[in-house]
C-alpha cells in the first residue's frame, strides 16, 4: 500500500501547480500504469487490477481534470470494465463521490485509485462465480473483442470535458421525478420494459437510477441501458449521456435515438431479462422500440398517425402556394 500523504498536501493557491504536483506523484507510484492521453487537456488513464491469483479483474480508470479541480470540482471520469455492471457500478461511483465529499478541495486521485483497487479485491474474492477477465455471463452477445474492453476511448472522454459531473450538484432538496413504466415487448423468452422520467439535472438522473434499482426485478434485470438529455438554458447546449450496462453498444445506440428524436429533458432506462436465446441485432430494435413507445406514450414525441397528418397538412399548404 503506498503512503496517501504523498497525495494529500494541503490546498495550494496555484491550482494548475497542484495539478502537475499530483500528476508526478501519480506517475511516481504506479509506473507504467499510468498513462498520459492529452497532457494539455490534463487526460490520463490508469489500469487498475485486483492482483489476485484466482480471479484477477481489471478496470481502467480514465480522468480529466478540470481548471478547478481540486479546490472547487472533483475529477471528470469514466471507468471501463466489462464486468462491472448495474447496482454494482453505481455502489463504486458513490464510494467514489463519499470521497469527493469527505476531502472536499483536497487532492483525491490517489484515494480513488485505492478505493477502485480495494473494489477489485473485493471482487475477485467473494463468494460468487468466477468472472473470467474480459468476459461477462450475460448475453454473450458483444459484438467486440476482450481485448479491447479496457482501451480507453479517448473520443467519449473528450465528450465529457463538456458535461457536468453527478458530483457538481450536491443539492439535497430535489425531489425524485416520477418515474412512468412502458409495456414490455417479449422475444424467444428475452424480456424489454422501458422506463421513464423528466430530468433537469444529472443529480436528478442518479436519483432515478438508484430510485429504479430499489425494484427487485428491476435490479435482477441482466442490462439497464439509459441514455437521458438535458438542455442547459444558459449555455444552449444539451448536457447528455449514455450507459451500455453490459450490452455493447446499446447505450448509444438509444442515446442516438434520443437525439434524432430530439427530445430533451428526460430520460430512458430500458431494461432486459435475456431469455437464453440470442437475438443478434434484434435485441438493439427492441431496445429503440422501447424507447420510442413510451416517449411516444408520455407526449415527448408525436404518434406515427399525428405525425402523418401533419406531415400531409404540410404538404396541400405547400401544393396551394404553388397554384
Amino acid at each position: 500500500m503506498y503512503p496517501p500523504d504523498k497525495l494529500q498536501s494541503s490546498v495550494w493557491c496555484d491550482s494548475t501547480r497542484n495539478k502537475i504536483e499530483e500528476v508526478e506523484a501519480l506517475s511516481s507510484i504506479y509506473g507504467d500504469e499510468w498513462c498520459v492521453i492529452d497532457e494539455a487537456s490534463r487526460i490520463f488513464c490508469i489500469k487498475i487490477s485486483s492482483d489476485a491469483e484466482k480471479q484477477k479483474l481489471t478496470a481502467c480508470l480514465q480522468i480529466i481534470l478540470p481548471p478547478d479541480y481540486p479546490s472547487a470540482a472533483p475529477p471528470i471520469y469514466q471507468i471501463n470494465a466489462a464486468w462491472l455492471r448495474g447496482s454494482e457500478r453505481a455502489k463504486l461511483a458513490n464510494s467514489l463521490e463519499d470521497i469527493y465529499v469527505e476531502h472536499a478541495g483536497e487532492s483525491i486521485l490517489y484515494l480513488w485509485v485505492e478505493r477502485i483497487r480495494d473494489f477489485l479485491v473485493e471482487k475477485s474474492h467473494s463468494s460468487g462465480p468466477v468472472i473470467q477477465e474480459g468476459k461477462v455471463n450475460v448475453t454473450a452477445e458483444e459484438d467486440v473483442e476482450d481485448d479491447d474492453e479496457d482501451v480507453p476511448d479517448l473520443r467519449v472522454l473528450k465528450d465529457t470535458v463538456e458535461k457536468t459531473h453527478f458530483f457538481l450538484d450536491q443539492a439535497n432538496d430535489e425531489e425524485i421525478p416520477p418515474i412512468k413504466h412502458g409495456s414490455p415487448i417479449t422475444d424467444r423468452r428475452s424480456t424489454f420494459q422501458p422506463h421513464l422520467a423528466p430530468v433537469v439535472t444529472p443529480r436528478q438522473v442518479k436519483m432515478v437510477l438508484e430510485k429504479l434499482y430499489e425494484n427487485k426485478k428491476i435490479a435482477s434485470a441482466t442490462h439497464n441501458i439509459y441514455a437521458y438529455r438535458i438542455y442547459c438554458e444558459d449555455k444552449h447546449s444539451f448536457l447528455q449521456d449514455c450507459e451500455d450496462d453490459g450490452e455493447t453498444a446499446a447505450g448509444g445506440r438509444l442515446l442516438h435515438l434520443l437525439q434524432i428524436l430530439d427530445v430533451r429533458d428526460v430520460m430512458v432506462v430500458v431494461s432486459r431479462w435475456y431469455g437464453g436465446i440470442l437475438l443478434g441485432p434484434d435485441r438493439f430494435k427492441h431496445i429503440n422500440n422501447c424507447a420510442r413507445n413510451i416517449l411516444m406514450d408520455e407526449g415527448y414525441v408525436a404518434s406515427t398517425d399525428e405525425a402523418c397528418k401533419s406531415g400531409a397538412k404540410t404538404k396541400r399548404s405547400k401544393s396551394k402556394k404553388t397554384k
